[in-house]
């Protein structure tokens, strides 16, 4: 797998147009993550450093092919004195595949400030590599990350409340060290945040068998971090009906403060044959 910052070294080929690379992928579709991640370094390369993204809002339109390079058209709809707001397409073969707003807020603000307490968790170093474990098919999964470090805490040692429909927590960081680069972190965490995210809906249906794909992705950048340093990714999935699933994160580091909050929606479809379940489940 190659390191992050080849997968987000986007190349510029004209006035706000920005190619991503193409990467040897075990998945049938490009990893949504990827697309995300690809999108969001595009629109931070048309603005002022002084601004920082504070939140993004995407729809995954098409699968991706993962073995063609997609193209990032960035619109430059507002710049203003406190937000800046940029619109992102990702584009293959002419259709558009990702559609992404995001939004920049100028550094140095200040208001109030609270925060949720981090839920208990287990210490990562007590858990077991997803790289490590003995289901194969899990393995082979988490092999398309290797260079991330996942660790799902067991159901068994999860701290859970009875308000909760489904719940799960995962430990996760990148394996090597991360230049001392705030806006490589947050374009990181962003591939990140899609790893795992709706396998949370399926906590309470243990066993059954679903087409998966995301659909739509949100995330809101709260306070500094580093993702080479342990991230935990609280995850809940209030509802899940008529073949989608809503998913929701609060992601902490180590020291409890909270970093970044996602919401996604993606499909969990039952209703088709089991030779396409199985062909989806590659690269869900």
């Amino acid at each position: 797998m190659p390191r992050i910052e080849e997968i987000l070294a986007v190349e510029r080929i004209d006035n706000d147009i920005y190619r991503g690379g193409v990467f040897p992928s075990g998945l049938r579709r490009t990893f949504g993550g990827q697309v995300a991640g690809q999108a969001l370094i595009s629109a931070t390369k048309t603005v002022d450093p002084d601004f920082a993204v504070h939140s993004l809002h995407g729809y995954f339109l098409r699968p991706g092919k993962p073995d063609r390079p997609a193209v990032f058209l960035v619109d430059r709809i507002r710049d203003g004195r406190s937000f800046v707001t940029r619109r992102v397409t990702g584009v293959q073969n002419g259709e558009a595949i990702f559609s992404m707003s995001a939004s920049f807020h100028i550094t140095g603000d200040e208001g109030i400030d609270h925060q949720d307490s981090v839920p208990p968790a287990v210490d990562p170093a007590t858990l077991p590599d997803e790289m490590d474990v003995d289901d194969p098919v899990k393995r082979d999964l988490f092999r398309e990350w290797e260079n991330f470090d996942v660790r799902i805490v067991p159901r068994d040692q999860l701290v859970t409340g009875s308000s909760f429909a489904a719940q799960q927590r995962v430990w996760f960081r990148y394996r090597d060290p991360l230049p001392d680069d705030q806006l490589l972190h947050v374009c990181t965490l962003a591939y990140m945040s899609d790893m795992t995210l709706l396998g949370s809906s399926k906590v309470p249906h243990p066993g059954v068998q679903a087409q998966t794909a995301s659909l739509d992705h949100a995330m809101w950048f709260l306070r500094p971090f580093r993702t080479d340093d342990w991230l935990l990714y609280d995850q809940t999935s209030p509802s899940a009906t008529g073949g989608r699933a809503l998913t929701q994160g609060r992601i902490f580091d180590r020291a409890g403060r909270m970093v970044a909050a996602v919401t996604q929606e993606g499909l969990t479809r039952t209703n088709v044959p089991a030779d396409q379940i199985s062909i989806m489940k590659a690269g869900s």
